[in-house]
């Protein structure tokens, strides 16, 4: 049987010296033909790597890819304690070298070439198997809100998943009849071909797909954590590494997803060590296993709901009703996406509307006419990234220019890109559609003239507001409602009480920037260290 080529690194080859390496953490197994070696839902499953014969990937009975010696098994879940979203059998008889999990991660901090490899090839994995729309099924309604809220959620944490629209898929009804599920309650969830869960909260789905929800701990008995980093963006993130690598025993909570903002970019070709660029979504991943590997504990989804102070320490309670304690904290809690002031917008948000474009997103863009929404660097990589998918891209920015708030090597490539079009002075008044999103209705904000675009899907990047409403006027904020710091004898990035600091977009006078983010979320740790020692 043909072998499945490598594709962009996902599927790299080991010399028998490397396997030789390998082979003194594991044992080696021979291996029959059909027998399982990983099942789909499986956890802590062991990692192969084939010296003879071969391999199958199998999804819901089909065979997806092909290996021979030298390649190695598994995905990116693996590492982040998520099940297996596909079975692998033996095609032909032959023999792997079988590690444990918690063989794997020793292998993977004593030998960094190996790091580095699985590392690579289990990213692009994931990729490809959004791509490829594997994993987890989501059926419902374009219409239903809980249906555009389970997408989200699973396209903001990277899982594997296809999307069943019971509106236009002519099998869908007859799907969900078969599990005995009417159209009418649905959203429905199935996973591993046979598990169904029926309107799952987001906190559900992210117990049974392996997200690390916080544990119901109440807070009168909990001992107080070193730090607790709320927000998981690049500052939250680079927080919980540094806290957690100098030994501080660290959580970090996120409502959502790893990531923030720049989890949504599909491309950021401007971060520092990444010349080839790097999309938000690993960025976020990578750093989540760097987080891990330090002893960093991460629960998604945990949404913060109030900060008290008191005690010698701060609380901070979830909108479940669970709290947790700690000595330091860290707001990392970023900002939230501007909505277009248009009527019909909820109707159409999820399904014709969105706010993030990623892979997930470019699947449905594809030999369509979009627009995009907005004049920023959010708005620059996604006409950029989109153009390669879209029929058509159309860029409708309220200025005369982009120079004022785009980076000039995106100015450029859109400026070069034939399947960009730019429209200046321009705001959208009317979304159009009946059943789905047809076209805009877009106005020129200096002649009043108004004109009609086709449009299939519209992607709105026009700035954000900053999360607090959970600090309710527990710390002080500016007069546009970011957290004010280091102010009179507080340290720099503490807000007015002490021992809570700010990093990242929530912060007044930040920059905005993923680098600079990144940079704060180190820098807290370093001034958590002088509060804790105070």
């Amino acid at each position: 049987m043909q072998e499945t080529p490598d594709l962009h690194g996902a599927y790299p080859r080991l010399d028998p010296e490397q396997i030789g390496v390998l082979a003194a953490y594991g044992e080696r197994h021979p291996t029959r033909r059909g027998e399982t070696l990983i099942q789909e839902g499986d956890r802590d499953y062991d990692f192969y790597a084939i010296t003879n014969g071969s391999v199958g990937e199998f999804e819901d009975g089909e065979l997806l890819r092909v290996h021979g010696p030298g390649r190695f098994l598994g995905e990116l879940g693996q590492l982040t304690g998520q099940p297996a979203f596909f079975t692998t059998k033996a095609e032909e008889p032959g023999e792997v070298v079988a590690i444990p999990v918690e063989r794997l991660r020793q292998l993977i901090v004593r030998e960094p070439w190996f790091g580095d490899l699985v590392l690579r090839a289990y990213l692009i994995r994931r990729s490809l198997l959004i791509e490829l729309g594997a994993g987890l099924r989501i059926v419902g309604s374009r219409f239903s809100p809980d249906t555009r809220r389970l997408r989200d959620f699973a396209a903001r944490n990277r899982l594997p998943h296809r999307w069943i629209d019971l509106e236009e898929d002519r099998e869908a009804e007859s799907l969900v009849r078969q599990l005995g599920i009417r159209p009418e309650d649905t959203p429905v969830v199935i996973l591993y071909g046979q598990q169904v869960l029926r309107d799952p909260s987001n906190a559900e789905l992210a117990r049974i797909i392996g997200l690390p929800a916080p544990p119901p701990v109440p807070v009168a008995e909990e001992e107080p954590h070193d730090l607790v980093v709320v927000g998981a963006g690049p500052g939250g993130l680079a927080a919980a590494v540094y806290g957690a690598s100098e030994g501080l025993d660290t959580v970090i909570f996120d409502a959502i997803a790893t990531g923030g903002q720049a989890g949504t970019s599909s491309r950021i070709e401007n971060y520092l060590g990444f010349p080839a660029g790097v999309s938000g979504g690993e960025l976020a991943e990578r750093a989540v296993i760097q987080a891990e590997k330090f002893g960093a504990h991460l629960r998604i989804p945990a949404e913060a709901a109030g900060l008290e102070t008191g005690n010698g320490a701060h609380v901070i309670r979830l909108d479940d009703g669970a709290a947790t304690r700690a000595r330091s904290v860290v707001i990392a809690t970023g900002a939230r996406y501007r909505r277009l002031n248009v009527p019909r917008l909820d109707e159409f948000e999820g399904c014709g509307v969105y706010y993030a474009a990623t892979l997930v997103e470019a699947q449905v863009c594809r030999d369509q006419p979009v627009a995009i929404v907005g004049g920023g660097n959010s708005a620059g990589q996604a006409a950029v990234f989109l153009s390669r998918h879209a029929v058509r891209v159309r860029m409708f920015v309220r200025g005369g220019d982009l120079s004022e708030s785009m980076s000039r090597y995106l100015i450029d490539r859109i400026e070069r890109n034939p399947a960009v079009e730019l429209h200046f002075h321009s705001e959208v008044r009317e979304l159009l559609g009946k059943r789905r999103l047809e076209g805009i209705v877009v106005e020129d904000n200096r002649t009043g003239e108004r004109h009609t675009f086709e449009v299939r899907e519209l992607f709105v990047f026009i700035g954000a507001d900053p999360c607090v409403r959970w600090l309710a006027g527990k710390v002080e904020l500016d007069e546009k409602g970011y957290v004010r710091t280091g102010a009179g004898d507080a340290l720099p990035l503490e807000t007015n009480l002490p021992g809570v600091f700010a990093v990242g977009d929530v912060r007044s006078g930040s920059i905005k920037r993923v680098a600079s983010a990144v940079g704060e979320g180190s820098m807290a740790v370093r001034l958590v260290h002088e509060h804790l020692s105070r």
